[in-house]
């Protein structure tokens, strides 16, 4: 086989990133987006009935071509980011934007779906192709395919539109976080900061050539400043600065060509065209869109759920920020505690009433026993073995986007590869914050020309931003993890074993894809339970420096303080995802009230802190302006609810066993009812199968203290 000269159009293994340049994206995004258009063409003109074969699986492959292509574009853009990138990347957006909007709208193409649905051919397909065809057809009534012509062209319009206004937001908001950087020289200005989190901000400086600490709005760097800074002035300088990022108060140097990195335009924009969106499509507003492919059922439902957990967990986050701010009173003398207090305070009270830090912990957390503590877990859960891969395969070296990239192997008991995945750990300023998992190649099955068949390993990218090695004393010391870093590797892992241990062959329902929104979080969620189990943790442990593993008090103290302040995390979590259905569902754009007013309204109804008033939390809120979320963030604790009930039935059986909760016949079950089945069947379906009922909150309310 000849190896394609752009390595975006080679797609007989594992993505050459080394190679991938930004002359490439273009002619390959044209050339897969007329390969995709003759390929349409043809099936649209066949005048023959269409069946699987012959309509639905050219379609499929022309596609994933296309995806697979622009996902590593993508992928680049959010993990390397370059100005010469995100040019590139900007102007091909619209032009993937135009070809789904397009073939969402298709009459012709939608026809042909509703006469294989119709079918005698229908009735004889497998379940997972099934629900491919009524997704299908679901999609295309969400994309617009019954439109008339002249309001098809205005639907049309808005989603590249939508967009571009998306990538804007992520783009201010990189900038933003990037372009703030705080370098201190008076070592008492910065009392309480822990000692590897100096080290890293004194290489940053000196890296810029310049005497003493650099920090940054990064979360390495912002969050401990938080947490332990004993300078008051510098805890509230860089609160002002992360919670005005991408804001009026957030302007671009003079040397840059942008005249604005603040959002608020954006977020008003975006959220005037989903309104008229959805009525369009003749709905009465964009949360109801968005409803529309979810677990729940409408607006109402969802807001009748978060109310309802928010009446269980208001008044322990009222008790929480008592005694919080008792503490603060009575032990640190400060009177009125304030939202740049809150951290610190908190992480004080922690260390008094359980004689431990979170920095004490992270010293038991190195990444080289981490990782594979994680993998024993699931190895001995799911009966796999996830082992590095090799850097040469089949004559060709693998190749990574960073050098901090590791890839993973994983094999069934069989001895079979049955998915593979990549990790990117630390963060860096050419990468976007927070964690994600995302899919490089997704398992299906390829019918061979000369008959037979191969399954199509899946691959996934994880990542994180967390804290890298650093060099003391002229040795090399790996990146530690908090115990909540801990908690977002497992969570993000949960995401990539629901992609890399499907059983689907069917690409548009395997692994994560089909998957309702509201419960694609189940597998992620579920997987945080672990972190708080001795058996599990012991193998995952050593002292950076001593050696010695996490002591069982140490833990038990980590125990007792699981649910702490779990009360005004929860009440946090709903004020996000209040605000976020309340905006797509009641609000309206083009009135006198401002989405900052709406989020007062709703901080006023179930928040029990106020922050400052320049506090511009929405211009950051990237999980519904600038990603998938929107009318969707409440997906968090809907899918906490399934998580949690589902880890009861592994904490109900540990009782009957010797092994705990590492059992591998619930573990089976959880894989076989759950992960195994993507998203060939509707979540609720796949929950039950797998709890013998469906979902109850008790488990939830239990994990977080909130019983009587």
């Amino acid at each position: 086989m000849n190896t394609p000269s752009n390595p975006l159009l080679d797609f007989s293994g594992l993505p050459r990133f080394d190679e991938i340049n930004t002359a490439h994206v273009t002619p390959a995004i044209e050339t897969l987006l007329t390969e995709n258009r003759s390929t349409i063409d043809s099936i649209r003109n066949d005048s023959n009935a269409p069946t699987w074969q012959t309509f639905v699986q050219p379609m499929v492959d022309a596609s994933e071509r296309l995806s697979r292509a622009w996902g590593q574009v993508s992928h680049l853009n959010a993990v390397m980011n370059t100005p010469e990138l995100r040019e590139v990347y900007n102007k091909n957006l619209p032009l993937i934007t135009q070809f789904y909007a397009e073939l969402s709208q298709d009459q012709r193409l939608f026809d042909k779906f509703k006469q294989l649905r119709a079918s005698a051919e229908f009735d004889m397909l497998s379940p997972a192709r099934k629900k491919i065809i009524e997704n299908e057809l679901r999609d295309f009534r969400l994309g617009g395919a019954e439109l008339p012509p002249e309001k098809k062209q205005r639907f049309l319009k808005i989603q590249e539109t939508l967009s571009e206004l998306s990538s804007k937001f992520n783009d201010n908001l990189l900038d933003a976080t990037n372009a703030f950087s705080l370098v201190i020289d008076n070592q008492e200005e910065i009392s309480g900061i822990p000692e590897d989190v100096l080290h890293t901000a004194k290489q940053l400086a000196e890296k810029d050539s310049k005497k003493g600490w650099k920090f940054t709005l990064h979360m390495p760097s912002y969050l401990p400043i938080q947490q332990y800074a004993d300078n008051r002035a510098l805890r509230e300088k860089m609160y002002h600065a992360f919670y005005t990022r991408a804001s009026e108060f957030s302007k671009p140097s003079s040397e840059s060509s942008d005249t604005s990195w603040d959002n608020m335009p954006i977020i008003k924009k975006i959220l005037e065209l989903r309104e008229e969106e959805a009525r369009l499509l003749g709905y009465k507003n964009f949360a109801e869109v968005s409803l529309a492919p979810k677990m729940a059922t409408s607006p109402e439902q969802v807001l009748g759920f978060l109310r309802e957990l928010a009446g269980k967990a208001k008044p322990y986050a009222e008790k929480d920020l008592q005694e919080l701010q008792q503490f603060a009173t009575e032990t640190l003398g400060l009177p009125k505690l304030e939202a740049w207090d809150i951290p610190y305070v908190s992480e004080k009270l922690r260390q008094a009433r359980y004689a431990f830090s979170d920095q004490e912990v992270k010293q038991y957390f190195p990444e080289d026993k981490v990782l594979p503590g994680m993998f024993k877990l699931v190895e001995a859960l799911y009966r796999i073995s996830i082992v590095p891969a090799d850097s040469i395969e089949i004559g060709q070296t693998v190749q990574y986007w960073h050098p901090d990239v590791k890839l993973f192997d994983i094999f069934d008991a069989s001895g079979d590869l049955i998915g593979r995945f990549y990790i990117d750990l630390y963060a860096r300023d050419t990468k976007r914050g927070g964690a994600w998992m995302d899919g490089a190649i997704a398992r299906r099955r390829i019918d061979c020309e000369r008959g037979g068949h191969v399954v199509q390993i899946p691959v996934a990218y994880l990542t994180c931003n967390f804290s890298g090695p650093v060099s003391i004393n002229g040795q090399q010391r790996p990146a530690l993890f908090t115990h909540n870093e801990v908690i977002v590797l497992f969570h993000e892992f949960g995401h990539g074993l629901h992609h890399l241990l499907t059983q689907v062959d069917d690409l548009s329902v395997s692994g994560i894809n089909g998957v309702e929104w509201d419960a694609v979080e189940l597998p992620s969620q579920f997987m945080e339970n672990f972190c708080w189990e001795w058996d599990v943790l012991k193998e995952m442990t050593r002292h950076v420096e001593t050696g010695e593993p996490l002591p069982r008090t140490l833990f038990d103290k980590m125990l007792a303080a699981k649910n702490f302040q779990s009360g005004m995390q929860m009440v946090r979590q709903i004020e996000f995802a209040l605000f976020d259905m309340h905006l797509h569902y009641d609000f309206d754009p083009h009135g006198d009230k401002s989405v900052l007013q709406l989020l007062d309204e709703v901080r006023r109804e179930v928040a029990v802190i106020t922050p400052p008033a320049y506090n511009r939390f929405p211009n950051s809120f990237a999980h519904i302006f600038g990603g998938g979320y929107a009318a969707g963030y409440y997906s968090y604790k809907w899918a906490e609810v399934l998580s949690a009930d589902a880890y009861g039935l592994f904490e109900e059986n540990a009782s009957n066993n010797s092994i705990g909760v590492m059992d591998a016949k619930t573990g089976s079950r959880f894989r076989d009812e759950i992960l195994a089945m993507g998203g060939s069947r509707p979540a609720l379906e796949s929950f039950v199968a797998f709890r013998g009922r469906e979902p109850q909150m008790d488990a939830l309310l239990r994990h977080n203290g909130m019983t009587v």
